[in-house]
């Protein structure tokens, strides 16, 4: 198995390439995995994995400022190969951010990504928190229990998003989304990588998807 690590300059890649590595070892699978920004390497890969930090707008300039790297992932991904966003990554794939101004983005779920309305908690929400969601309503969800903690660092999260492409939220000042996905297309907003245990669980997930 083939899994590339999309480096655009954003994302820490060191991390989320070894749980990526950790996940594999424990699903069973040989897995290459590849930290890479060549849209060769993106086209052959059997699974992908976009990670992402900072703002929305300079992270969709940085993956559209490589050579045809944008063409290779939405191509390659549009083809049917399943794809993981992180934070950020997750962002992307949203209509539209509104941080600093309106930024297209991949269109791959509805919605825009807009600031957390939490009045009386600090901006960014950082630290752990609960997730949110059906027990066996997606393969991205197997083994976890509702109240599962994972790691969040982030003050714009999806709104307006679809129902049924929403899989878990979690509680900072009301509901605020988690897990989406659609087709073979998926992001978490907290950070799996960061995430330990459950963490883990959601990535060998993915390895598994078989959307």
């Amino acid at each position: 198995m083939k899994i590339a690590v999309v480096d655009y300059g954003s994302g820490n890649l060191a991390s989320a390439s070894r749980a990526v590595a950790i996940a594999a070892e424990r699903a069973g699978l040989v897995a290459d995995v590849r930290v890479t920004s060549d849209p060769a390497e993106i086209r052959e890969a059997s699974r992908i994995v976009l990670p992402g930090q900072g703002a929305f707008g300079d992270c969709m300039e940085g993956l559209s400022a490589v050579p045809h790297l944008r063409d290779a992932l939405e191509e390659t991904v549009d083809a049917g190969t399943p794809f993981l966003g992180i934070c950020v990554g997750m962002q992307l794939m949203a209509e539209r951010g509104l941080e600093y101004g309106a930024t297209e983005g991949l269109g791959w779920v509805r919605g825009e990504i807009t600031r957390i309305d939490a009045p009386g908690l600090r901006l960014p929400q950082m630290g752990w928190n609960g997730l949110d969601f059906t027990p066996g309503s997606h393969h991205l969800l197997g083994g976890l229990v509702p109240g599962d903690h994972v790691y969040f660092t982030h003050s714009f999260a999806l709104s307006d998003g679809k129902p049924s492409e929403i899989l878990a939220t979690t509680d900072y000042g009301g509901p605020v989304v988690a897990l989406v996905a659609r087709d073979n297309r998926a992001g978490t907003q907290f950070h799996p990588e960061k995430s330990q245990e459950v963490g883990l669980a959601i990535m060998r997930n993915f390895l598994t998807w078989a959307p």
